[in-house]
């Protein structure tokens, strides 16, 4: 390989570099009793703001409640130049995901430690019990 070849290289590598050094991507899944659970069912009036979705480390025992699912989420930084993924990060994905599935809380909320992956050069993954208030 010639040198005009191998600066040609350098250049596009560095452009790719570059580009994917802004972004971050996320991940979840919805199981119930270990199965996958379909969420396609939800109508957007039934999914809420997930501002609005409670998180708690332990269980809910004021409210009366029925188990939409187990959910998980993973939180990636695409690149070395991104920050580590942090728990509230987590938090905001779990409250999306919990959103998404018309939940009203996530009980015993669980955080992972930062990994590195094939796919990403940090991870962070959550996990808790999707659950609806009963009226």
């Amino acid at each position: 390989m010639d040198l005009k070849m191998f600066n040609k290289a350098i250049v596009i590598f560095s452009l790719m570099f570059l580009v994917s050094a802004c972004s971050t991507w996320s991940d979840s899944q919805v199981t119930n009793d270990g199965k996958a659970v379909e969420i396609a069912s939800i109508s957007e009036s039934e999914k809420k703001d997930p501002s609005k979705i409670i998180l708690t480390d332990g269980d809910i025992t004021d409210k009366k409640y029925s188990v939409i699912g187990d959910i998980e989420v993973t939180v990636n930084k695409t690149t070395i130049f991104n920050a580590d993924p942090t728990p509230e990060m987590v938090n905001e994905a779990l409250k999306e995901k919990a959103a998404e599935i018309g939940a009203d809380a996530v009980i015993f909320v669980r955080h992972g430690s930062v990994g590195v992956s094939f796919f990403s050069w940090g991870a962070l993954e959550g996990n808790g019990r999707a659950v609806v208030f009963n009226d």
